[in-house]
């Protein structure tokens, strides 16, 4: 018997499950809180209360993390260098150091200019102690990548860093594209490192030595080396496993895929059991990359966040995440004494915070410039966390007076207020953490919007309810290519109105519903889809262990290593040019060109594959030719060949 543990740290939760693999069974599972400042605790914790005494019978461990995706969001990463081969125009990219060298190729693979290795070495030694790695981007290295191979061997014996060729990591056109992303690619190296090293340092705790694999952005899997080399490939790594996780669990082929989490809602369409991939690339952090990832679309809408009554009065809710109150008034049971003890008329005017905010140090060791009131602030907040209230009284202020808004846009303390997740311990549908701490959350806000708490917790329901299903029409127009924007479109908004408001008198009847079920996977979704699905007349599908499938998605994900190989004609149509990631090579004829493509595509996919672990191979293999129609005569005049070969895992997991 052998079974996989798979991982996930999410942003709120960190999910593990052992599964299975012969029964295809969950064994056991468990959620821990992630702990951002250090993930191997919450890693450890979820490892401890999966309660599995057989490590030694675990073949592989399975990792999907945001950790890609929100340190390119929050600019977090090494200092890298941008050496560019064959051009010089100016580039917006996110490197400390940018140089530039002669060389490059055209589109067929021949040198536009020879490269000067005496200048490259000059070029490298300007960088020494500059930057931590280096980033080489050459003009046309998709079709041929023989100066991009000589100065990052050049650059590995000068410097010594790390270096990431950008013909590695896609084979997509647009060189600014291909430059960022090796860029990004380049940064993101030593946070993965340190990740493996958090989970390594967790699994050796518990005896756990098997090989750890990590989530791509496409739902496959790959080995810790591949991730070491290509870290920017593990962005989306999180949603992405909870499409894969969705379809294992809920054994539907098509549907809606809506993974409700702690921070953000995602949604993608899944289509004969896979999610759509965006050749295009993923857009991160305001960054268009060449990664290939599945087509997800993410909303600031989840379990954690902020609901607000605004300084014009009105419901906010989100797009901020916050601690929900039932989470921090379990570990911090002062706080429930602190918010009961509240007394505020409804018609008192809050101008900086919530009825509900609270307060948490998470820097102790913060720097910069700080106010004096900033300083009291932090120093009131070491013995623990407070309410806004307790710190206004401490620092004998009006309540008014106390804004710790800099302190939370900076990292140095966390907001804890009332989150959707503490409407579903009011309600009685959860009760994982202080359902006691979320009524008295609840009872605060609901009397300064005059209602009573049963009533603000429905109207909040249905609040949230109507923002998923703006989603859910959204991602499906998304996904049929239409490019406009629902929530300013004001026909739309009043239409829709007609068919989500529980009682109305319209004499207008409009319902539009998806063709798709809805697939729901997260903690929330068993409180917010039932009446989602009513108002859109669409089935719900909420499989079993929902609350963990993006740890199942890691555990059930299989390895993918794919091989592309483009021919094209040669110089004035004489002979064909081969290339690929790793050679660019003449033939005479496009029966040659073809038939060593193949051959190449196929060997390197199986050698990638068992190098990433695959024991039972399948290959499969496409060929492609391109023939443009002249003269009305049908495949006429031949254009390009695309070869394309998939190392993967035979055993039918999905």
């Amino acid at each position: 018997m052998s079974f996989v543990l798979g991982i996930d740290t999410g942003g709120t939760y960190t999910d593990g499950v052992v599964i299975d693999r012969a029964q295809h069974r969950i064994i056991s599972k468990a959620k821990s809180l992630t702990t951002r400042e250090n993930l191997s605790l919450g890693i450890t914790d979820v490892i401890h209360r999966l309660n599995f005494d057989e490590s030694h019978k675990i073949d592989f461990i399975a990792l999907s993390t945001t950790l890609a995706t929100n340190a390119i969001v929050e600019g977090r990463g090494c200092e890298v260098g941008l050496i560019t081969i064959g051009y010089t125009e100016h580039l917006n990219v996110p490197a400390k150091e940018i140089r530039s060298l002669p060389g490059g190729h055209d589109i067929r693979g021949n040198e536009k200019e020879p490269f000067d290795e005496v200048l490259a070495r000059e070029v490298l030694e300007s960088l020494r102690g500059k930057v931590d790695a280096l980033a080489i981007s050459s003009y046309l290295s998709v079709r041929n990548p023989e100066h991009e191979i000589i100065l990052q061997r050049m650059a590995k014996e000068i410097l010594g860093l790390h270096v990431v060729c950008a013909h590695h990591l896609t084979r997509s056109l647009g060189v600014h594209e291909r430059s960022v992303t090796a860029i990004l690619n380049a940064r993101l190296i030593p946070i993965i490192e340190e990740l493996l090293v958090s989970v390594k340092k967790s699994l050796a705790e518990k005896a756990v030595f098997a090989p750890i694999m990590i989530v791509k952005g496409d739902g496959s899997l790959m080995g810790e080396t591949q991730a070491m080399d290509r870290p920017i490939e593990t962005v989306l790594s999180g949603p992405a496993a909870s499409i894969i996780g969705a379809n294992f669990l809920a054994g539907e082929k098509n549907g809606m895929v809506l993974d409700m989490g702690g921070t953000t809602s995602d949604l993608a369409v899944l289509k004969n059991g896979m999610p759509k991939i965006n050749k295009e690339g993923a857009r991160v952090g305001g960054w268009l990359t060449r990664v290939e990832a599945a087509e997800i679309d993410t909303y600031g809408l989840g379990g954690d966040s902020y609901i607000q009554k605004d300084s014009q009065g009105n419901f906010k809710l989100g797009p901020r995440r916050v601690w929900p109150i039932c989470v921090m008034t379990h570990r911090y049971p002062h706080l429930l004494e602190e918010l009961s003890k509240i007394k505020l008329p409804r018609t008192t005017p809050l101008v900086v915070a919530q009825i509900t905010d609270c307060y948490i140090l998470l820097d102790f060791h913060h720097n910069g410039h700080l106010s004096e009131r900033e300083k009291q602030i932090i120093g009131l907040l070491k013995d623990g966390p407070h309410s806004i209230f307790y710190i206004a009284r401490a620092l004998d202020l009006e309540v008014n007076m106390v804004d710790p808004s800099r302190l939370v846009e900076k990292g140095i303390i966390g907001q804890i207020s009332l989150t959707p997740t503490d409407i579903m311990h009011a309600k009685g549908l959860y009760n994982d953490w202080n359902t006691a701490g979320a009524k008295a959350g609840v009872a605060l806000l609901a009397e300064r919007f005059n209602m009573a708490p049963v009533q603000f917790c429905d109207f909040i329901i249905e609040k949230v309810t109507e923002r998923l299903a703006f989603a859910c029409w959204q991602s499906l127009l998304n996904h049929e290519g239409c490019d406009f924007n629902l929530e300013t479109n004001a026909l739309f908004a009043y239409l829709s109105k007609k068919q989500l408001e529980t009682q109305t008198d319209s004499l207008l009847n409009f319902h539009i519903s998806p063709k798709l079920p809805i697939i729901g996977i997260g903690a929330p979704v068993r409180a917010y889809l039932p009446m989602l699905s009513e108002k859109l007349g669409v089935r719900l599908v909420i499989p079993e262990h929902t609350e963990v499938a993006n740890a199942v998605g890691a555990a059930v994900g299989k390895v993918m290593e794919i091989v592309r190989i483009h021919i094209q004609p040669g110089e004035s149509y004489s002979g064909y040019v081969l290339s690929s990631e790793w050679e660019c090579k003449n033939f005479e004829t496009l029966v040659e060109a073809v038939d060593y493509g193949k051959r190449f595509a196929i060997e390197k996919a199986e050698r990638l594959a068992r190098e990433n672990g695959v024991t039972n191979l399948e290959v499969i293999l496409e060929h492609r030719d391109i023939y443009a129609d002249t003269n009305g005569i049908a495949n006429d005049f031949y254009i390009e060949s695309h070869i394309e070969a998939m190392g993967t895992e035979k055993s039918e997991w999905l």
